[in-house]
């Protein structure tokens, strides 16, 4: 895919973020919209955003990811409203942090309904469009921490982790097929948005100590994640780190194997203290 310009793009978690900014910078390259969110008020901002970037159709709805038959029947709204679609940008996703002993049952499977299953969900229902398509492209957004775990996020990591080897193995089939689409995983590091300030944690995790952390290493603009991600599209590249500090933590986890656990446990006990 070299361009943009017509291309049907479907981008959930639209409502804020990097789901916003690539749906902005999508619009400003000429692709028609699809995008969706749970929050409203944000998605409406974006389409608004999107109209000024020079979006001529935006297709805009209330969903989610993790009602699998209304994901579904989106995707059927979706292709008759357009009559095709080339790109499905799996980005919506939430944060649940803390220790999994104190961590519930149903606050791992709320994170996993949408930040696993919604990608599954996603893949499943528009996979038959991009094929259908003759130039189509899956981008899941999986996370640094997909390729690194962390002490408090082993839901989190689980489900970036799975999205990672479910979208991996999605591009092999793709190629084994010959199939017309692009298979792109992404695994942003921090990027500055809200995610973590509207995420969930439990009850012994200082949330104003882990927001002030995230707002430290959460440099990067999501604009120019999104930019980022579209060039790989372009490229038809199989997997994206987005971020110097993805980069670099990713290159000392392989460089000292499982080692690197030690060092990130003894990095949180310094640096964000539990609240017992």
């Amino acid at each position: 895919m070299k361009s943009l310009k017509d291309k049907v793009v479907v981008i959930t978690g639209a409502g804020s973020g990097i789901g916003r900014a690539l749906a902005v910078h999508a619009a400003s390259k000429g692709a028609l919209l699809a995008i969706s969110d749970v929050n409203v008020a944000g998605l409406a901002e974006t389409v608004a955003l999107a109209k000024d970037a020079g979006a001529t159709d935006v297709h805009s709805t209330q969903l989610d990811v993790a009602d699998r038959p209304a994901f579904l029947a989106y995707a059927d709204e979706v292709a008759a409203h357009f009559g095709r679609v080339n790109v499905i940008v799996n980005n919506a996703g939430v944060t649940m942090t803390g220790d999994f002993e104190d961590m519930t049952l149903e606050e791992y499977d709320w994170l996993m309904s949408i930040n696993l299953d919604g990608v599954v969900t996603g893949t499943k229902a528009f996979l038959p469009h991009l094929i259908a398509s003759g130039d189509g492209h899956v981008v899941n957004i999986s996370s640094l921490f997909g390729l690194v775990s962390m002490p408090g996020q082993t839901a989190y990591n689980a489900a970036k982790y799975a999205v990672r080897g479910f979208t991996e193995a999605l591009r092999e089939e793709m190629l084994i097929a010959r199939h017309p689409v692009g298979v792109t995983c992404v695994h942003p590091g921090g990027i500055r948005t809200n995610i973590v300030r509207n995420g969930r944690t439990t009850a012994h995790e200082d949330a104003d100590a882990l927001n002030a952390l995230f707002d430290r290493v959460g440099r990067m603009e999501p604009a120019k994640a999104a930019s980022i991600i579209w060039g790989a599209v372009r490229k038809d590249q199989a997997r994206l780190l987005v971020g110097y500090d993805a980069h670099v933590i990713h290159q000392f986890a392989k460089l000292t194997g499982s080692r690197y656990q030690d060092v990130f446990a003894l990095a949180k006990k310094r640096i964000l203290p539990v609240v017992r």
